[in-house]
């Protein structure tokens, strides 16, 4: 019993919190309602009109007064007629409203979650919350509600008529309602739980399918087609028996339905017929019953189909509203600072982070400083937690122990907004969008001129490479530019980090995804990139950090060394010495040889 209050405190919880996005129409809401009800009026109004004609008028031969009533029958028809065709057109207009309300929502919290969130959960289940789940709240917000009520008073206008006619005949007809309710009330319980597993399937099989069309390359590499596909057709076929549970429900309810309409049909036959027979009932009063028994049951199964809806709908709400609780781990502070001439200065004092609770610290008691306009590079081997420092500079997470500062502020006094204009990033693993390569460069920034661009693009080389395409700057990239290469899918990062004029330049194993040849000239524009500008390197191959004013040498989470290329190569035993020789160990043989 006390689940069962449980999930209907949640239920009114949810509707609640949908009603939030439907409230900018809600005169429009009033509206359909309103349509709704004169609509249901009118349809339930016609067999009372067959009684007074067949009563009144055919059983007295009053022709004049029987084309009166088919007069008031056709008009009946005809404004029932136009009021549900304005009515759905604006249910289905506020509806559709509703839902880009609720999908911008969706999208602009997703875009505010901290990166740790998205390391929990598959890219396919946020799409499915984006798209599918809102699609599921389509038919509710869109009509379910305002034909929710409307049946409802379907059943009460009926319900008047009939009693107001014969009280007999009517208590005839509604005698088999409480198999019906315990029915429906039975069928909800079990839906909601049938949707709540559907939802959960389609998410996982829009996972698997997101992540192994990403991954086809490797897929198809390590001939792993057959293996994979075993996988898909067992999530596929989880998904097939979540379906076929829902089927199963609806059916036995079904049916039950129209078993039971049929049922109360015949009741009214059978005794409404006899009462004619003996002359207590009226053959246009038995007509109408018939009519109406039909209707009756008409707007009990239109509840039932609701049921149906809202329940799909509560599930794809209660995870969309997940999402949308879900809790940023990255808080800004209420009054955030700004530093309005900022110079470029970092320092990490006492910095300790671990990704999860229960986890090793990532990073172990990292403290270094690096003064406005130098170059600080950062070395050592994979999972050292190279990376991890440039995702707690930029606030991607948040520490654990000690202090981040930027010109002497702590980050987190600083808005997200604030502190990552003063930054540009270049990553091993480039992201490019749909559209041209002008508009992956600016990002939409309008401030940022065309001519600004192609002067970027000339200094790390990409310009040449862009004036052969096609359309040259306004060239169309497919998904995630794969139309180029991966170097000039990588020079093009370059660029975008170059017209932002950032004060920070981050390079994370930039130049990772280019050739040798191009290399060369990208580090060159990079040195002129990081003149008059506080940059953080990152890279494995030290040919491209050994300019650098410092280097950063990482092990196990800890700075082991620090120095410049000249220091540290000189210190025997030194992890950045070893890395060095086995880096040019070739060269050094050669050179050896040559002595």
């Amino acid at each position: 019993m006390s689940k069962s209050k449980d999930k209907k405190a949640v239920d009114r919880k949810l509707i609640r919190r949908l009603y939030f996005f439907v409230k900018p129409y809600r005169w429009y809401v009033a509206l359909a309602v309103v349509l709704t009800l004169s609509a249901s009026f009118l349809g339930t109004v016609r067999p009372k009109l067959t009684q007074l004609a067949v009563d009144d008028y055919i059983a007295e031969g009053d022709f004049e007064g029987l084309m009166y009533i088919i007069m008031l029958l056709f008009g009946a028809l005809l404004g029932e007629f136009i009021l549900q065709m304005i009515n759905t057109y604006l249910t289905r207009w506020f509806g559709q409203g509703t839902l880009y309300s609720l999908r911008n929502t969706i999208f602009e919290k997703i875009q505010s979650l901290n990166v740790q969130f998205f390391d929990k959960n598959p890219i396919g289940r946020l799409i499915t919350r984006t798209t599918s789940d809102v699609e599921a709240l389509s038919e509710l917000l869109s009509d379910g509600v305002v034909a929710i009520i409307g049946d409802l008073f379907r059943i009460i206008f009926i319900l008047y008529f009939m009693f107001s006619m014969n009280w007999e005949l009517s208590l005839v007809t509604i005698a088999i309602l409480p198999v019906l309710f315990y029915a429906t009330f039975w069928f909800k319980e079990k839906v909601r739980v049938s949707f709540l597993k559907v939802r959960d399937q389609i998410s996982n099989l829009n996972s698997f399918v997101q992540e192994h069309i990403n991954g086809m390359d490797v897929v198809q590499l390590f001939n792993r087609e057959k293996k994979q596909q075993k996988k898909f057709k067992n999530i596929n076929a989880d998904h097939k028996e979540a379906h076929i549970e829902t089927i199963f429900y609806f059916s036995i309810f079904w049916p039950i339905v129209e078993v039971f309409s049929s049922f109360a049909m015949a009741l009214i036959v059978w005794y409404g017929g006899g009462r004619a027979l003996m002359g207590g009932v009226t053959f246009g009063v038995l007509l109408a019953f018939i009519q109406y028994s039909r209707q009756f049951f008409m707007p009990i199964r239109g509840l039932s189909e609701k049921f149906n809806t809202l329940q799909s709908a509560l599930a794809s709400s209660e995870r969309i509203f997940n999402v949308l609780d879900t809790d940023t781990e990255v808080i800004e502070t209420v009054s955030p600072k700004r530093i309005d001439n900022p110079k470029g200065e970092i320092e990490f004092e006492n910095v300790w982070f671990k990704y999860n609770e229960g986890e090793d610290y990532v990073l172990k008691n990292v403290s270094f400083k690096a003064k406005a306009g130098e170059t600080v590079a950062i070395v050592g081997a994979t999972g050292a937690g190279k990376t991890t420092i440039i995702n707690l500079l930029l606030r991607f997470y948040d520490i654990e122990k000690g202090t981040i500062r930027l010109d002497g502020v702590d980050i987190r006094e600083l808005s997200l907004e604030n502190l990552r204009t003063y930054f540009s990033l270049v990553l091993q693993d480039n992201a490019l969008f749909t559209g041209s390569i002008m508009d992956n460069i600016t990002l939409g920034e309008k401030s940022i001129s065309r001519e600004k661009v192609i002067e970027a693009a000339h200094q790390v080389e990409a310009h040449r490479f862009i004036e052969k395409l096609p359309k040259k700057y306004d060239f169309k990239l497919k998904k995630q530019g794969t139309s180029l290469s991966m170097g000039q899918r990588q020079l093009i990062c370059f660029v975008r980090a170059m017209v932002f004029d950032p004060k920070i330049l981050i390079l994370d194993e930039a130049t990772s995804s280019i050739d040798s040849e191009t290399e060369a000239l990208v580090n060159e524009a990079s040195l002129k990139m990081m003149d008059g500008r506080t940059s953080i390197v990152i890279a494995h191959r030290l040919s491209t950090i050994q300019h650098a004013d410092k280097i950063l040498v990482m092990h196990k989470g800890e700075i082991r060394e620090e120095g410049s290329h000249t220091d540290l190569i000189q210190q025997e035993g030194g992890i950045y010495k070893k890395l060095y020789e086995l880096q040019y160990k070739d060269q050094l043989v050669e050179a050896t040889k040559d002595e």
